[in-house]
């Protein structure tokens, strides 16, 4: 049979990329987002890989829809393997006293409650194989705290420390949780960040050879395809021109 994955996000950057390698290695493949073309668009060519494709359209940060949606799922879509925790970005840049709070409540929602339900709603069928795999996708921001990324760099920073506790309370269920930081990542982070500025997106990268997603989806495969006995609990990744957040070869923008 057939392992399954399941990727929030999936209609972008990393959650693409992820869906793309797992596919590529003859997983049956859940994606999740909240654009529905995209969605369509990705699901054609996952199937061209010769997989099964479930393609759900909701948002993580409505609890209603996860519960619903998870509950409802098929049966044969129920046995979920891998988790992958994907859904997350960053919105605004400013001081703390200048801060959007629409901004902070659209990062707090999708990175910390939206990565909450998701877990509650299919861990339970993990607990009740007694096998599965979490990967909660964090940042290098949340233990490396920047000028303005404050509320960021909060959320990201719950991630990972509801990774280890993730790991301690399902750990008596086998099932594994790995947190994955990345640094850097040359995706729509920045585009949605800076609100479609296309000009001061791209000016993040400029003079860096970031990671790219298909870089992390890379990682995410080693990490849910190594033996049984074997859980890697916490795992950073930056590109070789970034040693930390504000250690790399170009300035921040």
């Amino acid at each position: 049979m057939k392992r399954i994955i399941m990727i929030t996000g999936a209609t972008a950057g990393f959650g693409r990329a992820i869906a793309i390698k797992f596919a590529q290695n003859g997983y049956n493949i859940i994606i999740t987002g909240r654009r529905k073309e995209r969605l369509t668009d990705l699901e054609k060519k996952l199937l061209s890989y010769k997989i099964k494709v479930l393609s759900l359209n909701f948002d993580v940060r409505n609890s209603k829809e996860v519960f619903s949606i998870i509950n409802s799922l098929p049966e044969e879509w129920k046995n979920i393997d891998i988790l992958v925790n994907n859904a997350g970005l960053a919105a605004g840049l400013e001081h703390i006293d200048a801060g959007n709070i629409d901004d902070w409540d659209r990062m707090i929602d999708t990175n910390v409650k939206g990565l909450l339900y998701m877990t509650r709603a299919v861990a339970p069928l993990m607990v009740s194989r007694k096998h599965g795999h979490i990967i909660n996708i964090s940042s290098i921001a949340g233990t490396q705290a920047y000028e303005n990324g404050n509320v960021y760099c909060a959320t990201k920073s719950a991630v990972n420390t509801l990774s280890k506790s993730m790991r301690i309370d399902l750990l008596k269920h086998n099932i594994k949780v790995t947190n994955i930081a990345p640094g850097m990542a040359e995706t729509e982070f920045s585009l949605v960040r800076f609100k479609g500025d296309k000009e001061r997106a791209t000016a993040v990268y400029k003079g860096i050879d970031a990671l790219r997603a298909e870089d992390l989806a890379e990682v995410i495969y080693y990490c849910t395809t190594l033996p049984a006995h074997v859980c890697i609990n916490d795992l950073e990744i930056t590109p070789t021109a970034q040693a930390a957040v504000l250690y790399r070869t170009q300035g921040f923008n």
